[in-house]
């Protein structure tokens, strides 16, 4: 026997009724009630309450000790009162009679409440974050996390893959994110990188004749934070498999994450066959290549029907003539919907720094008619046109935007979710996911007018290889897929290119010579040469997945030990300044600014 505990906070009874126990923990809250004292007791497994009364000689002591002392109490275990008892908590019909108390660990006056989950400013929770990771809702985001991960090892095995741990110190990679860089004190001037993903190692680990690899992979990134990415570290679940095509991978993904999702919350998964869905028709119908399949509202394309003689919205087809497109959003059963409605959809588009969003709904007396601002403009015959290519009724709204393509799909990506929202559309009780497929293998940089590789360089292009029309690579397509849940991006994967001189010619497309690509991607081009099978994998965001599974916004909620928005970490002062000789010893002089 421990002579900390005989149980846990979160272990005891009625069926321990009468015992003499032990346990240790902290002070969580305290209720004076004159003649009794009233402890919670919390440790990392639940809370007991414990009373005093008045005529035991350490009342007046323990009254004294501050919330978050860690104590040890020995006591009798006893039933509670019918009016007493806490439902809420597996030891609610029981509390603990105290007889003794050691005082394990004192504390200085908490910067931070620990007994609430209530808002608090995020410098001082990150700086304090061992108390705040005491505070019941993180906590048990952080157990979460702990399970979620397990039981993806334990699936994955399952599935048969074997885990393996790649290299965190390797060289530094030209494409995605900046590198984090480690000088090198044996080779002095140089510089390892750390991985912004095992991308070339679980490659070359097919390479190497494993069949089915997967790791719980740290990744390096410095980049901006978002409150779906954090600044420096994060993790995957990296996998790859041999001898496989694009449904291969999602079969694998669908059934770990259908039982993921399913052991881990009570939501509903909304299609446990994630549908597929092409890049060209995701940025069509939801302006976004990570559509919340749980809103309803869809995107159509209008632009035709501003050639018409008989559309009169002179504003929308000089724009259509130089080259824009009309875009629109059908709201259902709205005509009736009040005019602050409308206009505060327009204003807020306004503020997104678009020109706003043209409205009209749709009415019938003796024949359809638009009304709203712009309704006018539209005749009979070319409202039944937009009704018959929109499934749009009497009664429903639709909201029109024009302009350049990619300015449309980003105003009205938003509209989506900001209309759904206003009209109480999306579900919060599901997961929706699906496969973002058939991504372009180049898009046209908009700067630099040069074409580049619009998604992972090392895919292979979809067709027929001896037969790809390089001449137009930006209708080459890739066999590159993204996972999303609820608007999420939870994952980027792809079908590998596995045959150098295939990959040389779409890197020169890319502006990449033969010489740049055997020196910057010289283990993987030269492993690639000795027979090398087809592959492929994926690397799903952990901190993603428990985000939605905890239902939290921020992914710093699901973070152990996060760094701030600035990529500080304010408890353990980092990044730090480091000595003169540590500097010396790499070979390293910092230039001051003037």
């Amino acid at each position: 026997m421990s002579k900390y505990r005989t149980h846990t906070c979160g272990e005891l009874n009625i069926t321990h009724k009468g015992n003499e126990i032990i346990l240790s923990g902290w002070i969580n809250k305290k209720r004076d009630h004159g003649n009794l004292l009233f402890i919670d007791l919390r440790d990392n497994y639940g809370l007991t309450q414990c009373v005093i009364d008045k005529s035991n000689k350490i009342f007046n002591d323990l009254e004294k000790l501050p919330l978050e002392t860690v104590i040890k109490i020995e006591g009798t275990v006893l039933e509670r009162t019918k009016e007493t008892i806490n439902k809420n908590i597996i030891t609610g019909q029981i509390e603990v009679k105290i007889k003794k108390i050691f005082v394990l660990g004192k504390t200085k006056e908490l910067p931070l409440p620990v007994f609430s989950d209530q808002e608090y400013a995020e410098e001082i929770r990150l700086k304090y974050r061992f108390l705040d990771l005491r505070r019941k809702k993180i906590h048990q985001n952080i157990i979460l996390r702990s399970k979620v991960i397990s039981f993806i090892r334990l699936e994955m095995q399952n599935f048969g893959f074997l885990e393996f741990q790649t290299p965190i110190l390797t060289s530094s990679s030209p494409e995605g994110a900046r590198d984090f860089l480690v000088p090198s004190r044996l080779n002095q001037g140089k510089f390892y990188a750390l991985p912004q993903a095992p991308q070339q190692f679980k490659q070359l680990i097919m390479v190497s004749g494993f069949d089915k690899y997967f790791q719980i992979a740290p990744c390096f990134r410095d980049e901006d934070a978002r409150a779906d990415r954090s600044p420096g570290e994060f993790y995957q679940l990296d996998l790859e498999m041999s001898f496989v095509e694009q449904e291969d991978v999602f079969n694998v993904i669908e059934k770990l994450f259908v039982k993921l999702f399913k052991n881990f919350s009570k939501k509903k998964i909304l299609d446990e066959k994630f549908p597929r869905i092409s890049y060209s028709d995701a940025m069509l119908r939801y302006g976004s290549d990570k559509p919340d399949l749980r809103n309803p509202l869809q995107i159509y394309d209008l632009t035709e029907i501003f050639k018409r003689e008989d559309v009169k919205f002179d504003i929308f087809k000089k724009l259509v003539k130089s080259g824009s497109v009309v875009r629109s959003i059908i709201t259902k059963k709205t005509k009736e919907k009040p005019r602050s409605f409308f206009d505060g959809i327009d204003n807020w588009a306004k503020e997104q720094g678009s020109s706003g969003l043209a409205y009209f709904s749709l009415e019938k007396n003796d024949k359809i008619l638009g009304k709203g601002p712009v309704g006018k403009f539209f005749s009979e015959e070319s409202l039944k046109e937009i009704m018959k290519k929109t499934n749009a009724a009497v009664g429903d709204t639709v909201f029109l935007s024009c302009g350049k393509k990619n300015e449309v799909e980003k105003i009205l990506s938003q509209a989506r979710t900001k209309i759904a929202e206003e009209l109480n559309l999306i579900d919060k009780n599901v997961f929706s996911f699906c496969w973002i497929i058939d991504y372009p293998m180049y898009e046209m940089d908009e700067l630099s007018k040069k074409i580049k590789f619009s998604h992972n360089p090392f895919s292979m292009p979809q067709g027929d290889l001896n037969n790809i029309n390089f001449l137009d690579p930006l209708n080459i397509k890739a066999y590159q897929y993204d996972i999303v849940c609820n608007g999420i991006e939870l994952s980027s994967g792809a079908i590998r290119n596995h045959i150098p001189e295939l990959m040389y010619k779409l890197f020169e497309i890319a502006g990449y010579s033969k010489s740049d690509v055997d020196q910057k991607f010289s283990g993987m081009i030269n492993a690639l040469s000795y027979g090398a099978p087809p592959h492929g994998g994926i690397a799903p965001g952990i901190d993603r997945i428990v985000m939605l599974l905890a239902d939290e916004k921020n992914i710093r909620e699901v973070t152990m030990f996060p760094m701030n928005q600035n990529a500080q970490d304010l408890m353990m002062n980092a990044p730090s300044k480091v000595s003169d000789e540590q500097l010396k010893e790499l070979g390293i002089n910092i230039k001051k600014k003037n």
